[in-house]
């Protein structure tokens, strides 16, 4: 007979147990019991019986009602008879999470943004980001995160603390057991109920204690160890150890409401009925729909088994996070191994609620539950304009630890008729310690024929093509960043190297094709502890897309920091009146040494047209190849540069000025020098090399005066600008260098005969005295070329200024900030100086520089050369004043630039966008630049309704006057260009970008891009057209969001590139 209890009911407790406190009702069977019969006896009366007398008739059972309450009722259900003495209870379950939003899955994660994809099948997919990842694992209202039970300890349960197993020592008797065995009734007593069941109902609960059945209302919930169970009305048969939920059906809207939703450590499933044996760990669940990963299975009847794997029937699997999806892949029979994989019989797709022809006999879906797992990476298929159909980035992945992962993946293109398509393969290497060192290791090789091109139709017994008739390429790319630790050392490294021709070859990406060169660096640094040492090594490399490389091995610094000589003597400060000023002098020291080699040997001339000889006018290009190593090697410069600072402390003058004084001196080591004699048989200046210690030395005196000076403009009342302030910053600099070109230069041995320069003209080689007319540098061309030079006796003279204002800020309405600055003039700068000890051109060029910010949005900068001396007729500078010629002008503009920059859109300053933006260019293998990468760069941002950037540059540069014969006469501006970028969003869900540039000097238009994205939920659609130039063409793709499905995609595309 059933029994109601209202939400005030708070009783029971187990036999041997302390009672606990009333923090929400709690009631165990046995106390249910014992209260029943209570209230039995008590409608009946109380009854008294003697031993040994005859009990009374029982009279007849009536129910027991308790009034119902439509109130928050909580109540624990324990163990039928005898409790496990392993069961445990557990803590109040949390507050549930707030509902999902209407027409989304319950739990579900938010859509992946809409991604840039790359018409090149062989670029990564960066990671989506932060906050909008699709992690898989769904927050759904009354889950439980509750550890899983120990499966170490006998019977799958964990022992309560301080309990050890029994030993039963009693024999039996023939076999028999008597009756009164404690021990095996309490065997035989033990229920299916290894832990505590936890109840909750918003409405009521009801119990039906003949029938071993609870029953749940209106917004129900069941915990019971690791499995979570919510819905409308839950049933608890305890007697046959299951539980089934049914939803509610809203009698207006005819939909379902209350789903239930069973959670348990094998997964989460949503459905319109759920039957759950949490003895056997079986379900059946109809309607169901289980989160998978980043997807989500469905079907209508699923049974799950104890191992918690599931079979389905009508199945479908999708990733689209909506109760009605917009695709789906569809099965008859469908099989989910959770954390592992979802395999199908024969599907097809259904996009729209419409079946589509697209699909295949059998489906493979990855689900892995980890972020990281050895396995198999499916190849992408797809066809290109200039290679056929192609298999691209298939290959394995190697976990072997949770530091390393490795990534081998290749491609193979079909080709056409004429040729193959050519193969490539990649090999990724990802490492990561935690609190030490993170880095990647990436290497790509690839082969690709091509069709002879020529490069020109001119007849001629030597083709040149534009590409070779077999590329094979190959490029490397490794990053290591360290995480600095105080005095320890820090490696890190940053490589971009390979094949010149790589991204010409392989690559269809605009920054990639058009870059033109690349940098790579290694180093190792290191301050040593308690000492004021400090020492880098470092290998670096250059390379140009033309084929030029540069490499430094190594580059070695060793510094030392200031130091105070007064010190070295135990010296207190202040322990004498000249303490003011050797108590400002400093020490510092700098040891540099390089080692540099090239493939690229610079010309060889001498001035004045003298014939050199093995001499050469333009740069030579040496083949990278292990023949030419030893010439390679030969042709490197090396060195070692010392230098000293010397400061002398820093003193006011006047109150206002301040005076710097400082010595430097230099040191620079040679292992050879150039010797030069004239010979008159090959009528030419021969240079040999002459290898042993060479050391140059140099030394400069400095002194500098500044000060700063302030005008400021304040005006009263209630007017919008405040005040105005002009800071003003002059510098007065002296420095002084004595003649040192005597050593670093060599005479010549004269010969009889006279030497003909160029043109055939007689060239003397020698004065009447007999010396040398032509002294020729013995360290030209040299690493770090001849310290020193002619004397130097210049004063220079700095103006910089700076114009601020200050406004009321009239949307202050606490009068915490009444104020505000604003920038008008950053800076304004003047530069000049004048050489005393320079015989021809004592003044030197006035130089300005100007720059500003308008409204924030605007930067502007400008700057230019003024020249105060006159010009020949072959343009060259005389040593004469303008003045001189035409009394009214003073300076002449000898080159001039200007550069702005407009960046707009709504949200400037305002909003900040869920994906991160980056301001200058980061580690981009194409540009050649170090920094932090930007992961989240093809990503579209749709919270901004548009954005623009507007960039303009213009040079000027003062042409020789007249021209030579032939030549053509530059442009006024060397430089004219304007670029245009941005985007707008067309509508809530469709957003359309443009990338234009325009050469005014040339008439040209520089690579144009015209892209759109089109938001479909969970598929996307891109599309860009490039009108004109070497990578005209277009490239359209229809493609699902998720990762998982990345290679679900229709793609079109036309690319014109040589081949």
């Amino acid at each position: 007979m059933p029994v109601r209890f209202g939400p005030c009911f708070n009783a029971g407790f187990w036999p041997g147990q302390r009672r606990p406190a009333p923090a929400g009702a709690r009631l165990g069977l046995p106390g249910m019991a014992f209260l029943l019969l209570l209230a039995l006896a008590g409608s009946a009366g109380a009854q008294t019986v003697a031993p040994g007398q005859p009990k009374p008739k029982p009279k007849p059972k009536k129910a027991v009602k308790v009034q119902e309450r439509k109130a928050r009722t909580k109540a624990i259900l324990a163990t039928p008879a005898t409790p496990s003495p392993n069961a445990q209870v557990t803590p109040p379950k949390k507050a549930a999470p707030a509902r999902p939003q209407p027409g989304q899955r319950p739990g579900s994660a938010p859509t992946p943004p809409v991604r840039y994809i790359s018409p090149d099948p062989r670029d990564p997919v960066g990671p989506p980001p932060p906050g909008v990842r699709n992690t898989g694992k769904p927050l759904v209202p009354g889950t439980s995160n509750k550890a899983v039970p120990d499966t170490l300890t006998p019977g799958g349960t964990a022992r309560r603390p301080g309990l050890t197993p029994t030993t039963d020592t009693t024999t039996p008797v023939n076999g028999v057991v008597r009756s009164g065995d404690s021990l095996q009734i309490a065997a035989r007593r033990r229920g299916q109920i290894e832990t505590t069941i936890k109840y909750t109902a918003k409405d009521s609960i009801q119990f039906d204690v003949t029938r071993k059945v609870a029953r749940l209302y209106n917004k129900a919930s069941v915990d019971y160890g690791d499995t979570d169970l919510t819905a409308a009305v839950i049933t608890v048969d305890y007697g046959k150890n299951t539980m089934t939920a049914d939803g509610r059906r809203d009698t207006l809207t005819n939909r379902l409401e209350d789903r239930p939703v069973l959670k348990d450590k094998a997964g989460l499933y949503t459905a319109t009925n759920i039957a759950y044996n949490f003895k056997t760990k079986k379900a059946r669940v109809s309607d169901a729909v289980t989160t998978q990963g980043e997807g989500y299975v469905s079907a209508s009847v699923i049974k799950r088994l104890p191992d918690g794997t599931i079979n389905g029937l009508v199945g479908r699997y999708t990733t689209c996070n909506l109760e009605h999806p917009h695709f789906y892949i569809q099965a008859r029979n469908m099989k989910v191994i959770p954390g592992d994989k979802v395999v199908t019989g024969p599907f097809n797709l259904v996009v729209g609620d419409v079946p589509t022809p697209l699909g295949f006999l059998f489906g493979f879906f990855p689900t892995p539950s980890k972020s990281r797992g050895s396995g198999v990476i499916i190849p992408t298929f797809g066809q290109a304009a200039d290679r056929g159909y192609f298999l691209t980035n298939g290959g394995y992945y190697f976990a072997p630890n949770d530091y390393i992962g490795v990534r081998l993946t290749g491609d193979i293109y079909a080709g056409n008729a004429q040729t193959f398509g050519g193969w490539g393969g990649t090999a990724d290497v990802s490492y990561l310690k935690r609190y030490t060192f993170q880095g990647n290791f990436n290497l790509r090789y690839s082969t690709r024929p091509g069709t002879q091109i020529l490069a020109t139709d001119a007849l001629t017994t030597s083709p040149v093509y534009i590409q070779p008739p077999s590329a094979n390429t190959y490029w490397i790319t490794w990053n290591h960043t360290p995480v600095p630790k105080p005095g320890g050392g820090r490696f890190s490294a940053s490589v971009n190297a390979g094949s010149s021709t790589f991204n010409k070859v392989n690559s269809l990406d605009a920054r990639r094709y058009l870059a033109t060169q690349f940098n790579s660096s290694i180093s190792y640094s290191k301050q040593i502890r308690n000492s004021p040492v400090n020492y880098d090594l470092r290998l670096s490399q250059s390379q140009g897309a033309d084929g030029t490389m540069t490499f430094t091995l190594p580059d070695v610094s060793l510094g030392v920091a200031r130091q105070f000589p007064y010190q070295w003597f135990g010296i207190e400060p202040g322990a004498s009146k000249l303490g003011k000023v050797y108590e400002q002098f400093t020490v510092s020291y700098n040891l540099t040494g390089r080692n540099e080699v090239t493939n690229v040997q610079a010309p060889r001339a001498l001035a004045n047209g003298l014939p050199l000889l093995g001499g050469t006018t333009v740069p030579t290009r040496i083949p990278l190849d292990v023949k030419n190593l030893g010439q390679l090697l030969l042709g490197g410069r090396n060195g070692l540069q010392h230098t000293f600072g010397i400061g002398l402390g820093s003193y006011p003058i006047a109150q206002h000025f301040q005076f710097t004084p400082s010595v430097s001196y230099g040191e620079v080591w040679y292992g050879q020098r150039l010797d030069y004699r004239f010979s008159p048989t090959a009528q030419a200046v021969r240079i040999d090399t002459t290898y042993g210690f060479n050391r140059i030395n140099n030394y400069s005196a400095q002194a500098s005066l500044n000060t700063t000076f302030y005008g400021t403009i304040v005006r009263k009342g209630t007017r919008k600008i405040q005040a105005l302030r002009h800071k003003a910053t002059p510098s007065l600099s002296y420095s002084f260098a004595p003649n040192l070109a005597d050593r670093r230069s060599v005479f010549p041995q004269p010969d009889l005969f006279g030497l003909t320069n160029q043109f055939g003209v007689q060239v003397p080689t020698r004065d009447r005295a007999g010396r040398s007319l032509y002294p020729f540098e013995s360290y030209s061309n040299f690493l770090y070329g001849a310290p020193g030079g002619n004397r130097q006796s210049v004063v220079s003279f700095t103006f910089q200024n700076a114009v601020e204002m200050k406004v009321r800020n009239d949307k202050d309405t606490t009068g915490t900030d009444t104020f505000r600055k604003s920038s008008l003039i950053d800076g304004l700068d003047f530069t000049t100086s004048y050489n005393f000890a320079d015989t021809a051109f004592q003044l030197q060029p006035i130089n300005v520089n100007f720059r500003t910010q308008v409204a924030r949005k605007l930067n502007l900068n400008s700057t230019a050369s003024f020249e105060p001396y006159q010009r020949d007729s072959e343009g060259r500078a005389i040593n004469k004043f303008l003045f001189e010629s035409d009394p009214r002008k003073l300076l002449r503009l000898a080159s001039a630039s200007f550069g702005a920059t407009y960046a707009f859109n709504p949200a400037n300053g305002e909003r900040k966008s869920a994906i991160p933006r980056t301001v200058a260019p980061t580690n981009d293998p194409t540009l050649g630049t170090v920094g932090q990468p930007n992961y989240y760069a093809d990503y579209v941002n749709f919270d901004i309704p548009w954005e623009l950037n507007m960039t303009y540059a213009a040079g000027y540069t003062t042409a020789p006057i007249p021209l030579r014969k032939g030549q053509t006469r530059p442009p006024i501006l060397a430089l004219n260009t304007v670029r245009v970028d941005g985007s707008v969003k067309l509508t809530e869900n469709l957003r359309f970008t443009y990338n234009l540039g325009y050469d005014i000097t040339q008439n040209a238009i520089t690579y144009p891009t015209l892209a759109f994205f089109r938001d479909l939920h969970c598929w996307q659609i891109v599309g860009s057209w490039i009108p004109f130039g070497q990578l005209k063409g277009y490239n359209f793709t229809i493609a699902a969001k998720s990762s998982l499905l990345q290679d679900l995609k229709l793609n079109r595309n036309r690319q014109v590139q040589f081949q």
